[in-house]
């Protein structure tokens, strides 16, 4: 299958080229001989019920300093193309839900990946609160007084934005921290948006699970252990990525939450895991894929693209 792909993605200008998961997903698709197309956030264009973008054909290699070749930009007609890659990546805000609004106009005539809607309606902390038995203790408000009651009733909580990323504006609240009001207010003042705020999990410091699931399966798993001292284990706060495996209880939160992944045509997912709870779901553009490619010898990204033909020959199909 030859497919006329775009990928819209911060510049590729800016990617680490041994950590990106859109760099290894862009290689494979030269590698199937598909024609791959780079476009960032702001060159897409809504004019007249058309959804355009401002895109250049783009080459990757595997060479630190060398590893892109742009040509020369043309103004595309994203329904004319096969598949689009959503995969800039968050914050999750306002720009970016108008990304899904507007690429909801080709979606699936032009096969969007995730499903625009679908990311739009499954932030990372809130779509996990739909599915019984897998969080830990979770409270979503704005509220002081329901933050300083949970408080007192767990001890020991993690505090963050909730519409967050990378582990910024994460903080751990032990029982005895006469910061806690300050927090409070800051998150207050920073935000209209509520905070989110959970029972603090010890095991996040046996790491903090990312397991990736293709069209709501499980297929690989890393652990990021957090750097001494660190209450986050993201990657880029000192976190440490190690092989690890799916144990019984990832399994069983796999089976919970896969089937509607695949309905709701998310087909590339990230979620993360500590202990026995799970705590997130990515779906914006989740990382992960070259690690665990290293660790289990293994090639995530053409399980990716394997997928992603199958919902694209069946969209034909149902047409």
């Amino acid at each position: 299958m030859k497919l006329n792909v775009a990928i819209q993605m911060d510049h590729v200008s800016s990617i680490d080229i041994d950590g990106d998961s859109t760099f290894v997903l862009g290689l494979e698709a030269e590698r199937r001989g598909y024609a791959v197309w780079h476009y960032t956030p702001p060159d897409l264009i809504f004019r007249d019920r058309k959804v355009l973008a401002r895109a250049q054909p783009m080459k990757l290699r595997r060479e630190k300093g060398n590893h892109f070749t742009l040509g020369a930009a043309e103004m595309l007609d994203l329904s004319t193309l096969d598949v689009v890659l959503l995969r800039q990546d968050p914050p999750f805000d306002m720009s970016y839900i108008t990304t899904t609004h507007i690429l909801e106009h080709i979606h699936p005539k032009t096969l969007v990946v995730n499903d625009p809607a679908s990311v739009r309606n499954a932030p990372e902390k809130l779509f996990v609160t739909h599915f019984d038995n897998v969080m830990p203790p979770t409270l979503i408000s704005s509220d002081a007084r329901s933050i300083r009651e949970f408080r007192d009733e767990h001890k020991d909580i993690i505090l963050k934005p909730l519409f967050g990323n990378g582990g910024a504006g994460v903080f751990r609240v032990r029982p005895d921290d006469e910061n806690f009001n300050s927090l409070l207010e800051m998150f207050s003042q920073r935000s209209r948006e509520p905070v989110i705020a959970q029972r603090y999990l010890p095991a996040v410091r046996k790491g903090d699970k990312r397991i990736i699931l293709i069209d709501g399966k499980a297929v690989g798993v890393i652990n990021r252990v957090p750097a001494e001292g660190e209450a986050r284990s993201n990657m880029h706060v000192g976190g440490v990525a190690v092989k690890d495996i799916l144990s019984k209880r990832d399994q069983e939160l796999c089976d919970i939450i896969g089937p509607e992944l695949a309905e709701r045509g998310l087909l590339f997912v990230g979620i993360d895991v500590i202990g026995d709870y799970l705590t997130e779901i990515n779906v914006t553009s989740p990382t992960g894929l070259q690690q665990i490619n290293r660790f289990d010898g293994v090639c995530l990204e053409a399980q990716i693209w394997d997928a992603i033909e199958a919902r694209y020959q069946a969209t034909r199909t149902n047409r």
